[in-house]
């Protein structure tokens, strides 16, 4: 990374939610080379993280008692929250005639609920930043929904609205919210569940993590409400 952005989070206090997850490691590595403080939250309950990191594992954000416990840690530990950025959530594939309420109920909880459980514990202390953070991970496949895709759809389109109703309740306090709009990441789970696709043509972690850490940054001071398509050349 070049030093120019190594200034932008020098000193950056972040956390980072499902922070054990390929996307999550990447978004950590990369803010961590440019000299950010980091907290990871993860249901999980250990994985990988860069040094001085702190781990904050087994922590189901689902409940937002867990949730208000692990961000409040996080601030202790870290001196206050400067940015916060989702990424904890699921996804499933299943038509809507052969499928079960049950999966639309569980993606709100893993994808909406997720990131309004975190965001409403780290908003005091977002609002004491001299520039406040938090970055949502939405998708492309909520703005044109393909077969199958209905509850997870459905559940990012939570996110986006979330998204954009904290831009405006918080713009106000100095806090922007925005959210990234990927298509497929390339990870090595959806290369083994999509085995004859090409990978070259979707989103790396690292690129998507370049686009988080800049709206996690002072300098997107003027973007908010922003639902920003990441999507490779798909």
């Amino acid at each position: 990374m070049s030093g120019g952005w190594e200034l932008i989070l020098a000193q950056r206090s972040i956390v980072i939610t499902g922070a054990f997850g390929a996307l999550g490691r990447a978004v950590a590595e990369a803010a961590a080379a440019s000299g950010g403080r980091l907290a990871l939250i993860d249901h999980a309950s250990d994985g990988p993280a860069p040094e001085g990191a702190l781990k904050l594992g087994g922590v189901d954000l689902t409940d937002a008692a867990q949730a208000d416990s692990a961000i409040d840690a996080a601030a202790d530990r870290m001196g206050g929250i400067d940015a916060l950025i989702n990424i904890a959530g699921g996804f499933a594939w299943e038509t809507v005639g052969g499928g079960s309420s049950e999966t639309w109920y569980g993606l709100y909880r893993l994808n909406v609920l997720t990131a309004t459980n975190a965001s409403r514990a780290a908003i005091p202390h977002l609002k004491r930043s001299a520039s406040g953070r938090i970055v949502n991970v939405g998708a492309n496949a909520a703005l044109k929904v393909a077969m199958g895709m209905g509850a997870y759809a459905a559940s990012k389109a939570g996110v986006h609205a979330l998204t954009q109703s904290l831009a405006e309740e918080l713009k106000g306090d100095g806090v922007t919210v925005n959210a990234v709009l990927p298509s497929i990441i390339d990870t090595p789970a959806n290369r083994k569940d999509m085995p004859d696709a090409d990978p070259a043509l979707w989103v790396s972690p690292a690129d998507l993590a370049a686009v988080m850490l800049f709206l996690a940054s002072p300098e997107a001071r003027a973007v908010t409400g922003a639902l920003v398509p990441v999507t490779g050349r798909v």
